[in-house]
Formats: C-alpha cells, sequence, structure tokens
C-alpha cells in the first residue's frame, strides 16, 4: 500500500485508505454494485510507495474495467467517473483553476479568450458573442451530464475530439465542446434570438439526444485545417483533364477530413478509342490505382490514410475487372486493396440475374459516339443518363434494348448470373462491393428535374443530384503588364454531406423529438452558411441545394428498451410509424426555416413544390391513419410546403456513426447489436464494452448481428426507406459458410423490397474499419 500521494505544486500528503473508500463511494453513487471489489482493485494496483492522484484515479478506472461483465455492465460508468476525475484535475492544472467534485468546472471565459489568443480557438467566438453572454453560456454548462458517459464514450471523446492546446495539454472538457459546438453554429443568427439558438443546440447535444457528425464535433470553433462537412460525391468528366482535375479535387478534401466517393462511370473503358485511334484507351482501372495512391499520401489531418469509394455501372464494360479490384489473388496491376468500391445495378440487370439472362457490357465513350442520344441542350448521352420510371418498364430498359441491337456498337456478353458472382465472392473476402440500385434512388429523387443521381458515397447513404464538372477553355491573359493563365469551368453538381443524428434510444423514451428536430435542421442549415470548402463547385452545390441529412442511431437499444423483438412483425410496423413521424417533423422544420430564411434556390420544379414527393409515399392518399401521423397533418403539411418551400433539398440520410454512438453509449445507426459484450484493444489492455441498458430485462432482445435472420432486418429497413428521401447505411451481416443461394437471395429481396443500396457485407471472417467522416 502507497505511503504518500504527490499532488500538483510538488505538494504530498500521507496516503488515507479513508479517503479512497470515500471516493469509491463517489464514483459508484446510484449503482448497486460491491464497493469491497473496487478497492481491493484498486489497492492491488497501487503497489510503489509514492502514488500521484492521477494514477489513483487510473486504478479506479483499470479496476471498474476489469470488474465488467454481462451480469454487473455498469462498472462502465464506474470507470468513466474515474476518467473525469482525472480530467477534470488535468484541466484544471492547465489552466490554474480549482476544481471541486461539486464545482469541477472552471470559468467559461478565460478558456475561450486563452484559446482564441494561442490560435486554437476561432475568433468569431469572441467577436460575436460579448463577455456578459460568454459568461451567461457559462453558467448555463451543466456539468451533470458528464455523468452520462460511459468509459469508451468519454474516453474516445477525449482522444479525438476535446480540445488541446499546441503541447498537448488537455484544455476542453466534455461540456465545454459541445457548448463550443453550439456558439460556432449559430454564431452567424441574429443576435436577438442567437444566445436561445445557441442553449437550445447545447441541450440537445449535452443531454445526448443527438450527436454532431465527426468533422463537426472535431472542428467547429477550432481554428484548424478541416472543414464541417462529412463527405463528398465526385462525378468524373471523360477527359484526361477532368480524370486529373477530379484526383487533386479529391485530395484537396481528403486533407481536411473529407470522406470522397467518385462516380466513374462516364469515363471510357479499356480498348476504346482516344481522339479516333482505335483500341488506345487504358480503362478505368489505372485511374482508380491512382485515387489510391491518393487515398495512402494525402491523410487526413495526419491522423489515418484518406477514404475514398469508387464507383461503376454494371452494363461498364470494365465491369468484370472492377469487380475483383480488392481481391487479394491475380495481377497486382489491377488491383486497388485501400479503395472502397461500389456497383450501381438497374432494375433490369436484377431481373436478368433472376431469370439467369445474358447482360451486354459497353463502353460509355462508343455509346454516345455511336447512339446519338441527345440531351435538350444538344449534349450526347449515354446509358447512364437514363433510368427506368416505374418498376418494369421506363427508358433505361428501351435504350439498353436500342444499344444491344445496334450493328455498329461494340458489346460483351456474359450470364448476368456471372457478373452477380463476382459481386458476392468480393463481398464475402473483402466486404464490398456496394450495391446501389440506380432505379430506385432515381424514381424516388425529390429533384429529379434539376438531375442525375449515379452513384453513392463512402457510406451508400447519400443520394443526390449529380454532374461532372467540365473545363472550358485555358487561355494566356495579360492585364496591367502581367500575364496569367487563366482555366474557366463549368461547375458541374459535386455533392456534399452533411449529418447530425438522433439518439433514438435517449430522444424517443424522453419524448424529445418535437423540440430536437428543428434545432437540428437549423445546425445542419447553418454548417452551409459557415463551411467554407476549398473545392469551388462543392462549395457551389451546397449553396444551390443547401442539402441536409439528419440520421439515426441506437434503433437496437431502443427496441430493446421497448421490449420489441428485432425479428417480428411489430418491429417492422414500429420502424415505420416512428421513420415517418421523424420525416413528417424534418420536413415541418425545413418549411419552418424556409418561411425565416427563404427556400433553397433550385425549389422551383421539385417533387417539394408540384407536391409529388407527398403523394409518391402515399402520405396524402387514402384514409391512412398513422400512430403518429394522420393523412391531413400530411395533407395540410404539403400544401405549407407548396406555399413557402423548404430550406433543403434533401433531408433525411442514416449514416453509419460508429464513433458518434460510441461516444453516446448506445447501438450503431439502424444496425443490429454487434455483441453482448465487445472489446476495444489498447495497446496494453482491452477495454469491454457491454450493451447499452444491458439487464434481466433487455438482453432477451439483444439477439445479435450474425444470429438475426437477415431477411427481417431487410424487412425493417423497406419500412423505413419509404420515409427517407436518400439512402441508409444498411448492412448485411453473414455468415462465411453462407450458401451462394442464400446470399443470393438476400441481394434480390434487398433490390425487391426498395432499398437503394447495401453498404458492407460484413462476415465474421472480416475485420472492416469504419468511415468515420459519416460518423455522426
Amino acid at each position: 500500500m502507497p505511503r504518500l500521494v504527490n499532488k500538483p505544486n510538488n505538494r504530498q500528503l500521507a496516503f488515507d485508505e479513508n479517503r479512497i473508500n470515500t471516493y469509491a463511494d463517489r464514483v459508484m453513487n446510484g449503482f448497486e454494485l460491491d464497493k469491497s471489489k473496487l478497492i481491493k482493485g484498486v489497492n492491488s494496483k497501487l503497489r510503489r510507495d509514492e502514488v500521484t492522484a492521477e494514477e489513483i484515479s487510473e486504478a479506479v478506472s483499470m479496476t471498474a474495467l476489469d470488474l465488467i461483465t454481462k451480469e454487473e455492465p455498469n462498472w462502465k460508468f464506474v470507470a468513466a467517473r474515474g476518467l473525469l476525475t482525472k480530467l477534470y484535475k488535468k484541466a484544471a492544472n492547465n489552466r490554474k483553476y480549482k476544481s471541486y467534485s461539486d464545482e469541477p468546472y472552471g470559468s467559461f471565459y478565460p478558456l475561450i479568450q486563452t484559446l482564441v489568443e494561442k490560435g486554437i480557438f476561432r475568433e468569431e467566438l469572441l467577436t460575436c458573442y460579448s463577455k456578459e453572454q460568454i459568461d451567461e453560456l457559462g453558467d448555463f454548462i451543466v456539468p451533470e451530464n458528464d455523468l452520462l458517459f460511459d468509459y469508451i464514450g468519454l474516453l474516445t471523446l477525449t482522444e479525438r475530439y476535446l480540445a488541446h492546446d499546441f503541447n498537448g495539454q488537455l484544455m476542453e472538457l466534455p461540456q465545454e465542446r459541445y457548448m463550443v459546438i453550439a456558439m460556432y453554429l449559430m454564431h452567424q443568427e441574429p443576435a436577438e434570438n442567437r444566445m436561445e439558438l445557441v442553449k437550445e443546440a447545447y441541450w440537445a447535444m449535452s443531454n445526448m439526444y443527438m450527436t454532431a457528425a465527426t468533422p463537426t464535433m472535431s472542428n467547429a470553433g477550432k481554428k484548424v485545417a478541416g472543414q464541417l462537412s462529412s463527405c463528398f460525391i465526385d462525378t468524373v468528366d471523360d477527359s484526361l483533364e477532368g480524370i486529373f482535375d477530379s484526383n487533386t479535387d479529391v485530395a484537396r478534401l481528403s486533407k481536411t477530413g473529407g470522406g470522397i466517393g467518385v462516380y466513374l462511370g462516364k469515363v471510357r473503358a479499356r480498348g476504346s478509342d482516344i481522339r479516333g485511334h482505335k483500341n488506345t484507351s487504358s480503362g478505368i482501372i489505372p485511374w482508380i490505382r491512382q485515387l489510391n495512391n491518393t487515398a495512402v499520401s494525402v491523410d487526413q489531418l495526419g491522423t489515418r490514410k484518406g477514404a475514398i469509394a469508387v464507383y461503376l455501372d454494371v452494363f461498364h464494360r470494365d465491369i468484370l475487372a472492377f469487380l475483383d479490384l480488392k481481391l487479394n489473388n491475380g495481377d497486382e496491376r489491377m488491383r486497388a486493396h485501400d479503395i472502397f468500391h461500389g456497383v450501381c445495378l438497374p432494375d433490369l440487370f436484377m431481373e436478368r440475374v433472376e431469370s439467369r439472362g445474358e447482360w451486354s457490357l459497353f463502353c460509355p465513350h462508343e455509346v454516345k459516339s455511336i447512339m446519338g442520344w441527345k440531351d435538350s441542350n444538344g449534349n450526347a448521352l449515354g446509358l447512364e443518363d437514363f433510368y427506368d420510371e416505374e418498376l418494369g418498364k421506363g427508358t433505361f430498359r428501351e435504350k439498353y434494348e436500342e444499344a444491344v441491337n445496334h450493328p455498329l456498337l461494340q458489346r460483351i456478353t456474359v450470364q448476368a448470373i456471372d457478373i452477380m458472382k463476382r459481386v458476392m465472392k468480393s463481398q464475402l473476402e473483402t466486404g464490398t462491393p456496394y450495391m446501389f440500385y440506380r432505379d430506385t434512388v432515381n424514381r424516388s429523387n425529390p429533384n429529379s428535374a434539376h438531375g442525375m443521381v449515379y452513384s453513392s458515397n463512402l457510406c451508400t447513404e447519400i443520394m443526390q443530384n449529380q454532374s461532372a464538372t467540365v473545363v472550358e477553355k485555358e487561355e494566356l491573359v495579360t492585364k496591367d503588364g502581367q500575364t496569367r493563365i487563366v482555366i474557366s469551368k463549368i461547375p458541374g453538381d459535386f455533392v456534399v454531406c452533411n449529418l447530425n443524428s438522433i439518439h433514438l434510444a435517449r430522444a424517443v423514451p424522453h419524448n424529445v423529438l418535437e423540440r430536437l428536430v428543428p434545432i437540428q435542421v437549423r445546425m445542419l442549415d447553418n454548417v452551409i452558411d459557415i463551411n467554407n470548402i476549398e473545392v469551388l463547385q462543392a462549395q457551389y452545390t451546397n449553396s444551390q441545394y443547401r442539402a441536409v441529412g439528419l440520421g439515426t442511431f441506437g434503433l437496437h437499444h431502443l427496441l430493446a428498451l421497448e421490449g420489441i423483438r428485432w425479428e417480428s412483425d411489430e418491429a417492422v410496423t414500429y420502424n415505420d410509424n416512428l421513420y415517418e413521424k421523424i420525416n413528417y417533423l424534418l420536413v415541418k422544420a425545413s418549411m419552418e426555416l424556409s418561411k425565416e430564411k427563404g427556400h433553397y434556390p433550385k425549389f422551383k420544379g421539385s417533387d417539394w413544390e408540384s407536391g409529388k414527393y407527398f403523394e409518391q409515399r402515399d402520405y396524402t392518399t387514402g384514409e391512412r391513419v398513422g400512430e403518429f401521423v394522420t393523412t391531413e397533418q400530411w395533407k395540410e403539411l404539403q400544401a405549407e410546403v407548396q406555399q413557402n418551400g423548404v430550406r433543403n433539398a434533401w433531408l433525411f440520410a442514416i449514416a453509419p456513426n460508429g464513433s458518434t454512438s460510441i461516444i453516446a453509449g448506445s447501438t450503431a445507426s439502424i444496425d443490429p447489436l454487434y455483441e453482448l459484450v465487445s472489446y476495444e484493444e489498447k495497446t496494453t489492455y482491452k477495454i469491454a464494452n457491454p450493451a447499452p441498458d444491458l439487464s434481466d430485462k433487455t438482453i432477451w432482445y439483444y439477439k445479435t448481428a450474425f444470429l438475426v435472420d437477415q431477411h427481417a432486418s431487410i424487412n425493417m429497413a423497406s419500412a423505413r426507406q419509404r420515409h427517407v428521401d436518400q439512402g441508409q447505411s444498411f448492412n448485411l451481416y453473414v455468415r462465411p459458410d453462407i450458401k451462394a443461394t442464400e446470399f443470393l437471395e438476400l441481394h434480390l429481396h434487398a433490390w425487391r423490397a426498395g432499398l437503394k443500396s447495401t453498404y458492407y457485407v460484413r462476415s465474421q471472417a472480416l475485420t472492416i474499419e469504419s468511415c468515420e467522416s459519416c460518423a455522426s
């Protein structure tokens, strides 16, 4: 047992076991756990003659972590309180104030002033708020909300998000991070209601009713290179300039922490002609390998390599080589192991897979050159520019048959099922490609009058209009005696994702959705105005559509609390009703914001303006009465939207939420629980992380991911999809020994059920790195 405790400023106190007993009472307050186990474990870890107060807190946390079991999961909160003690003392020492157990936070204004002066926080925190206002916001902080964290959540927040000085010293505490985010997101709001909006945003985050996206959590209010949006989608033009410009744009976004999706379906295939020279194109694989090198060499803020997903249509002539990109065998010159890939699938292909029919592959450049299809402006169109307007019939299949039957157009014809086998082989070995059901997506696109959705993003939940940026001309210009090279480009729709998410397992039981959703929408909308994106076409697209993606996490956590089995009709109905309610509140909030600030610039001609958005989802037809929203309420909202507009072109997107759901202590996104007790591995130890609110009651509703029937998961996703105007990061969990016929049926079921995409195929034999950018 130690003899002395070393305190800051070279003070020493005699070690007092009674103080350990008092400390144990404090960190265990509210939990029915055996205190003697904690004290015994702490004493066993304090074997040196002299210890520090920090080492005592560390011993408390480590002992509590050792005691976590399925039967006693609440030790994770005891461990968190030990870590909190350490954080409070570190911040107090670094900021030179006295921390007490009942008042652990220091004064807020000196923190803001000091970190602005040091160049860590942004000047707007001082220029847009007076000292009196900052003091008022400091008084509004609720330190007790720190007790909502479990250990792994608090540790994740500390390591990745809290502000440190340039020497790595902790300066910011959890509630201060939430307040700074709220202040920065609201700093451009009118002065008369700015303070109330800051408090409302802080309320939402501090009570863990929601989480902001990882880039916003990390960067809001900080004077760093990173930006606030989560991820981006580029469409590559079929030209040398387009390909290299896209790579440059990807690098510029990747360095600031953005996840990137890249659509390559317009780039000519291998063996195609270049300027009339036959069989000269090397196809898309070399360009993907170049993007792979960019992902590796341009890392995200020095923490990890960039994250890039590439998408290709299943009718592109390079699709077979594309599907083998990540395999561990074969020609390494045709591989790109650090890239993620997705395949874009029309209904017709899935029908051919079902019927075991043939499928033809084309070069997009040759299709445009030979078929002669034009848009209203005279621009050449390819197969990728069409989709089927109805299930089973439409424009794409008509154009596809025209291409198949054209005598001059080269094609490769294979069995559709053989392509699907290649897809499934890659998925079982690597987890990808993602599946993107392009007809389903475009049929439900509320802004189809203004463009086409070709692919998705890194996490398959963002689905917005896309088009390639094209170099118009490059010229030498002399002005005032100076000569410059001026490059003129026509900006395409370069998609931007702005995300945050509802913590379902807290917001729903606490009945706060009506209050929560409007402040979330305002926070997301403000990100659009505050953010400064280096790629100008992305900035322009962001301003024209003002798209946001409110999402959810903690679904399995909520179902367990409600006593609803995952594999049940009740779960499907519950999903349908809950997500309809969230969507209603979302649309209403965006409409109210439009009344205040104006609708998004491209509102005219959209399905929002025509009312088709509501009719297509059966919100305003019949006499259906939902559990939360009636037909009459939807009709009233439809009329208000047609009159006032909406502020945001897209509203709903369910992201993976890997890291932020850990911070909030809940289950990720819409996924089933992975394990009853999972483990986070650190350098010298493992941290046990039991299922949230695990108890004798909830354990019966926590059937884990690889045991649940994946068809039940698809049924729930199908019920949600009607209400989600974008997509869902929906994973399939399969055993490595799954039969090919069973695996195929899962994909066919997902497509038939109206899912817009599927994300990873997760197998127990695979380790897959989660997307950090879209975690929200």
